[in-house]
């Protein structure tokens, strides 16, 4: 009688497991956020004191707030290129794109956006992109090929460079928006085209004063790097930003409410020119850029409405961070030096945007997902490039070996179920640097410093010399070990060069 009770119980067992093993599972929406030069300290929920910005606070205070999650580079095209791959951006050679440049991303290549369209998402980008359309000098009038959608995205809605580069226009998969045929589009970063005034010949007719690299053709009472003509019906108002790319995010997330979608929302703030939209202007005492700080905010706020009043909410992964530090002076004259006062962009972390010190990349970063993701802090080193690994282990992909050769599955160190974050990572700026436990090398600059960041007032890191730092004890990087630890500099010094030789 025992035994027959037992078998039946067995026969319950597997019946259940069988059962479990064939439901499917909900997978959550994701939603990765994603700002420009923010940086570590310019956030109420990371200490900032001159600025305050609700909406994410509240994500912080109900999610899981980094303290030591990281870029992978300290500009914003190689970030960018390796979030999207799980790649170290340096293995393309990907830097700084001109707003004519061909897509960077092989269409060979898999992307997050593939991977989470073979795992059955709607797949978005919103916003910045500054990675690339076409095949090099695009033409602006037609499709331009390739582009986001052969990399995986359904849709695209983008700014394709940065605001401050021409063409000053918004593509909507991959066709200029309002463009009229009667007045075409052509762009060059080589010399002046067409009549549109530019920044050197008609200063009086700018909103700010730009210097000479940011001088090209005025568009919207601002002067952009490089020079087009035409396309007057498709131009932008950087003030409409906020409200355009929020509204082209609601209709994404509303038209896919009723399947997993995976939304890259790119925000171009606070990348200059900070134009902000007027009713932002005048929130802080720090002039454009903390008025665009808190414009920001809001297009988060708005974000988050959206997802509660759609009831996805408790369905969706947010991943908030930043593609790399902060700067002030970065080409116009918006008193951001003057208005910083007290306010500290990178926290207590030395260096910004372009640095290879901890403020070019270390992150403002929170994730947030409700009933799942506990409130809390982490101190578990991660790297957005890790991202890749990380969503394909949550949504039951596989990654091969040709795929996202640098992501790490952290997956559970982002629901903060672990604090096991990375052992070592790269660092890429204009040099290449490595975390290993509390110890941080910089290899020696082996190239020439571009003028124009030679220009720039940002402590960039960069030095003849090797530099090796102890985080735990210095975490500002004031103290450089390398001529005590000889010997950690040479370990730290090859393991850089294995990464960089797989």
């Amino acid at each position: 009688m025992k035994q027959a009770y037992f078998i039946y119980l067995l026969f319950v067992l597997a019946l259940f497991l069988s059962c479990s093993a064939n439901k499917p599972v909900k997978k959550p929406n994701i939603l990765i956020i994603y700002v420009d030069d923010l940086g570590y300290g310019d956030l109420s929920c990371y200490g900032a004191k001159a600025v305050k910005t609700p909406h994410i606070d509240k994500l912080a205070n109900n999610g899981l707030l980094f303290t030591d999650a990281h870029s992978s580079a300290s500009t914003c095209t190689p970030s960018r290129y390796s979030l999207l791959t799980g790649s170290y951006a340096f293995r393309n050679n990907a830097a700084i794109l001109p707003g004519d440049a061909p897509l960077i991303i092989d269409p060979e290549t898999v992307t997050i956006a593939d991977m989470l369209k073979k795992a059955g998402y709607a797949t978005g980008v919103i916003g910045k992109w500054h990675l690339g359309l076409g095949n090099g000098e695009p033409n602006w009038n037609i499709e331009i090929k390739p582009g986001p959608k052969e990399i995986g995205f359904d849709y695209s809605f983008l700014i394709p460079a940065t605001a401050d580069r021409v063409p000053t226009v918004f593509v909507e998969n991959q066709r200029v928006v309002n463009l009229e045929k009667e007045n075409p589009i052509e762009v060059s970063y080589d010399h002046k085209i067409g009549t549109l005034p530019t920044g050197l010949e008609h200063p009086e007719r700018l909103k700010m004063k730009a210097d000479t690299q940011h001088s090209g053709t005025i568009i919207n009472g601002i002067s952009r790097i490089g020079f087009m003509s035409g396309g007057s019906s498709a131009h932008w108002k950087d003030e409409e930003f906020a409200t355009v790319l929020s509204q082209k995010a609601k209709e994404f997330i509303t038209k896919h409410k009723d399947r997993p979608f995976f939304m890259y929302y790119s925000l171009p703030s606070i990348h200059v020119p900070r134009s902000p939209n007027a009713k932002f202007v005048g929130a802080t005492e720090m002039g454009p850029r903390g008025d665009d700080i808190v414009q920001m905010d809001w297009m988060v706020g708005e974000i988050m409405k959206n997802l509660r009043e759609l009831g996805i909410d408790k369905n969706t992964l947010v991943i908030f961070s930043s593609d790399n530090g902060p700067v002030l002076d970065d080409g116009y004259a918006d008193n951001a030096v003057e208005l910083i006062g007290e306010h500290q962009p990178s926290g207590i972390y030395r260096g910004g945007k372009y640095s290879a010190y901890e403020g070019g990349t270390r992150m403002p970063t929170i994730t947030y997902w409700p009933d799942v993701i506990k409130p809390g802090r982490s101190d578990a080193l991660f790297n957005q490039v890790d991202l890749f690994a990380s969503l394909a282990a949550l949504t039951g992909q596989q990654v091969d070996d040709k795929n996202a050769p640098d992501s790490k599955d952290m997956s559970e160190v982002l629901l903060g179920n672990s604090s096991d974050g990375r052992k070592s990572m790269l660092q890429e700026s204009f040099t290449m640097s490595i975390r290993s436990g509390v110890w941080k090398y910089i290899e020696p600059l082996s190239k020439e410093v571009p003028d124009w960041l030679a220009n720039k007032t940002i402590e960039t890191g960069l030095s003849n010399m090797p530099q090796l730092y102890n985080l735990k004890e210095d975490p500002e990087e004031m103290n450089d070990l390398s001529a005590r630890y000889p010997e950690k500099v040479k370990e730290l010094a090859k393991e850089l060069n294995r990464i960089k030789g797989m």
